[in-house]
């Protein structure tokens, strides 16, 4: 086994409020390495620390207004958090002030010994409400031991290109951190377990719970089958995932019967792909039966 115990808190911001959420974070993650002792990793919602107001209260300013530089004294201050609790630490996502003056909704994966390891630019910003720059590429990270996690942030599910790509550099789980305050957080659930099926991959979607967003986080296994979904309200979601699990599904299919990801890997390059301009290619970093 490869086990990954995680800790996902569905929860909320202070509004308006980020050097009280950070703090407030804090309390928090001893709050939870103090009832999951053996935790690996912990999880918040997207945009947490940045503390958006509610959907219709917040305006177009608020972005530039709470932007912070990565390195800079937030992720200073998470590094120490984390260091503290000896976790790995997804403390969501957060507003970005970019070298060029642009911002960015940022997803920061920091190590047990305090290493900003990981940061994400979410691709595909919700427009047009989200008005922060797009980013350039995808990220994934090693927990050592364990195995390979992609990010993604929110809206990027929306789009099938975003757990592929992540499946092809590897990931066998991915944390997906949200802010969903609207009224198609059903469907959402239902992309975030079909693209754990098409990858045959973990997926733990994480929302922010009321009043901030709607809650109903969940994990999904590499056959698409929920292992745990969340209320409103806050929460804290725990789970051991084993990552051998993904390499079991890949080789003997979902539900013993289904092998899409090797099929496409093995017959993809000699499948003309127009819309992507290319082939499919086999990956080097993705967990791939040997038959």
């Amino acid at each position: 086994m490869r086990p990954l115990s995680i800790a996902a808190l569905q929860t909320s911001p202070v509004e308006r409020d980020p050097e009280a959420t950070l703090a407030r974070l804090g309390e928090q993650l001893r709050a939870v390495k103090a009832a999951v002792p053996h935790v690996q990793l912990v999880l918040f919602p997207e945009l947490h620390l940045s503390a958006p107001p509610r959907i219709l209260e917040e305006h177009s300013s608020y972005a530039a207004e709470v932007a912070v530089p990565i390195p800079g004294p937030m992720t200073e201050s998470l590094a120490g958090i984390a260091r503290e609790a000896a976790v790995w630490l997804v403390p969501g996502s957060l507003y970005e002030r970019a070298d060029d003056g642009r911002v960015h909704n940022t997803a920061l994966v920091f190590a047990p010994a305090g290493e900003l390891v990981a940061r994400y630019r979410k691709v595909f910003p919700w427009q047009p409400h989200e008005a922060s720059a797009p980013g350039e590429e995808f990220v994934t990270f090693d927990i050592p031991d364990v195995g390979r996690l992609g990010l993604a942030i929110c809206y990027d599910g929306s789009f099938p290109e975003t757990f592929r790509q992540l499946a092809w550099m590897g990931a066998e789980a991915v944390l997906q951190v949200n802010l969903t305050s609207t009224s198609d957080r059903e469907q959402e659930l239902v992309m975030a377990r079909a693209n754990a099926i098409f990858n045959q991959l973990f997926v733990v979607s994480l929302n922010a719970s009321q009043p901030t967003g709607v809650g109903r986080s969940l994990v999904v296994d590499p056959e698409g089958l929920v292992r745990l979904e969340a209320g409103s309200g806050e929460e804290l979601l725990t789970d051991v995932l084993d990552l051998d699990a993904v390499e079991r599904v890949r080789r003997f299919g979902t539900a013993g019967v289904s092998r899409m990801w090797e099929q496409m890997m093995r017959e993809g390059p000699g499948i003309s792909l127009p819309m992507y301009g290319a082939t499919a290619r086999k990956p080097t970093g993705a967990a791939m039966p040997n038959d």
